[in-house]
């Protein structure tokens, strides 16, 4: 997703869809991409807001890691926000989990 700015000049904030408005197929699809279990493993195992975009250990780029996040965001697994010049991420997990119960714990077991 290419960064939009405002007027001011600063960056729009993040679009956010709600799990409960995902379909299974929309969620499951997001989980599929190796650069996209990383990303949320990463943020499984992270404090909440703690980790900006450009902390995670993933072999993509700026473009590809913004649509990466995008995606997530569009499955209802990441929320993220805008703290100064940083967007920080957090997992979804009890939103997540509330709507299918069950299926992070899965993906997330080691060797998956």
């Amino acid at each position: 997703m290419a960064q939009r700015t405002t007027g001011t000049g600063h960056r729009a904030a993040p679009e956010h869809t709600h799990p409960d408005d995902v379909p299974v197929l929309a969620a499951l699809a997001a989980l599929a991409d190796p650069v996209r279990m990383q990303l949320v493993r990463e943020l499984a195992g992270s404090v909440d807001w703690s980790r900006s975009c450009g902390t995670f250990d993933v072999p993509v780029g700026k473009a590809a890691l913004s649509h990466h996040f995008a995606v997530l965001r569009a499955a209802g697994l990441v929320e993220q926000r805008d703290e100064g010049p940083k967007r920080v991420n957090r997992l979804r997990r009890e939103e997540f989990d509330a709507r299918f119960p069950g299926l992070l714990e899965l993906v997330l077991r080691d060797g998956h």
